[in-house]
């Protein structure tokens, strides 16, 4: 059984955490990561737009700039030590992949 004196220490060190991650993303390698998801998730928009009408070369060469964007975002993100949102991006990566193969770039 956990006491509420264990129950709080473990409450408070993990609100330490969440301050100091947000204070890491506040630092400016991290506003530029966050700002390279944010074109990639437009990115994402215009190739699901160029997909609907049928503009296979146009989706193919916007879903490699995605995966650019998402690369330069995991890699700023591991530069202004946010590490787990790096991680993350990994999935949004893999995502990717998939959308390509359904799409047939690669």
């Amino acid at each position: 059984m956990v006491s509420k004196s264990n129950f709080l220490s473990v409450g408070l060190a993990a609100c330490g955490l969440l301050l100091t991650a947000e204070a890491a993303l506040s630092a400016p390698a991290c506003i530029e990561a966050r700002r390279k998801v944010d074109e990639a998730v437009a990115l994402r928009f215009q190739a699901r737009q160029e997909a609907r009408i049928g503009n296979h070369d146009r989706v193919c060469d916007t879903l490699d700039e995605v995966g650019d964007r998402y690369n330069d975002a995991r890699d700023a993100f591991e530069d202004c030590g946010a590490g787990v949102v790096a991680i993350d991006l990994r999935s949004e990566l893999r995502n990717l992949r998939i959308a390509k193969r359904v799409n047939r770039c690669d």
